[in-house]
Order: C-alpha cells, then structure tokens, then sequence
C-alpha cells in the first residue's frame, strides 16, 4: 500500500492545483517521497488553502520550482517500485481526484486502481465494534483525520499542514489499527492505546 497525502490550492482540481505529494511506502516505511510545486499554469488558489498548508502566494507562483507535472511523473515512479499500488490515505476521495486529475492531464501511464484504505472507515468501524457511536456533527460523521490520530495515541496534525507529515501519520494509524502496533521510528515513543492492542 502506498499511503499519501496531499496539499493543493482549494478544493476543485479542475481550477486549482496540487503543491504538494508525500507518501510512505506501508510494506517498506523507511520509503517516503516529498516534493513540492508551483500552481499549475492556469490555476487559481483559495486563500484559505494556503492557510491551512502553509504555502505563500509567492512560494506557489516561485518559477524555479518544479511543476505538477514533474512531481507526478516522479511520484508515480516512486510508487511503481512499491510492490502494492493501493493507496491508503484519511478520506482520501479528494486526494484521489486530484491524482487522478493529473495522471489523465499529463498523460501518464500509472494507475491506482479505483480502491483505497481509509482510516476513516477503519476508525469508524473500530468505534463501532467497541460499542460506542462514533462523532457526529449535523447527522454526519465528525471522525476528521485530528481525531483518528488522537484515537490511535499520536496526537493531532501540526499545523500548518504538510504533506509528508500528513502520509507518516496516517501510515502510522493504520498500522496501529491494522496491527495494534507502531510502524514508524518518530512515534514509537506513544503509547498504543490498549483498546487497539
């Protein structure tokens, strides 16, 4: 499984654009890939994206950094050396349009195929399963990826938000969902909570 996260500049990837790829390899985790990129030419970007991730006007319009393109075609070779091509990510159905989105702009062969892992789904089922109804906010689920990370004992996303941090810590909360135990190096200092083990 590949676990990713991404930032980009709002929420529609056909007028905004991705800044940002990282991703952990699941079955190998010490394989992470980070790159960051300028808008895409043509895009826009939301003010309040940029507040959430971090970016500046003047770092998503920097002409010496790399495109979308460039950081997809190298992201989708990072990812071919994996030998498991689902991806894993938090309610990743946005993530995934944006890759989407890019593959068939760029034209480039990969695919991920139309499934993924999701640590909202595990998250909410694993509440299930212990008896108790999971959060919800206006008839909906609230179980967002600050609260899947404090369930699993590591802590809510710094902000602002990057990429990389984003794919550890949700890597992390899978293999303490999946398994009961730590995956990366940087979390073995929190403690699984004993109703995972």
């Amino acid at each position: 499984m590949i676990v990713v996260d991404l930032e980009f500049s709002g929420l529609n990837p056909e007028k905004h654009s991705i800044l940002s790829i990282g991703a952990v390899d699941f079955s190998n985790p010490t394989r992470t890939f980070y790159r960051e990129c300028k808008l895409r030419a043509g895009s826009t970007y939301e003010t309040r994206a940029l507040k959430v991730n971090g970016f500046t006007v003047k770092q998503i319009t920097d002409k010496k950094k790399d495109s979308p393109k460039r950081i997809l075609i190298d992201f989708c070779k990072w990812a071919d050396v994996a030998e498991d091509h689902t991806l894993g990510g938090h309610s990743q159905n946005l993530d995934l349009a944006y890759l989407a989105d890019g593959i068939k702009r760029y034209g480039i062969k990969f695919s991920f195929g139309h499934r993924g892992v999701d640590t909202h789904g595990i998250t909410y089922a694993h509440i299930l399963s212990r008896g108790i109804n999971p959060p919800t906010r206006n008839g909906k689920t609230d179980v967002n990826s600050d609260y899947v990370f404090k369930y699993v004992g590591i802590g809510e996303e710094p902000d602002p938000h990057n990429a990389l941090t984003g794919a550890e810590m949700v890597a992390e909360s899978l293999s303490r969902l999946i398994y009961g135990k730590p995956l990366l190096d940087k979390f073995k200092n929190k403690p699984v909570p004993k109703y995972l083990k």
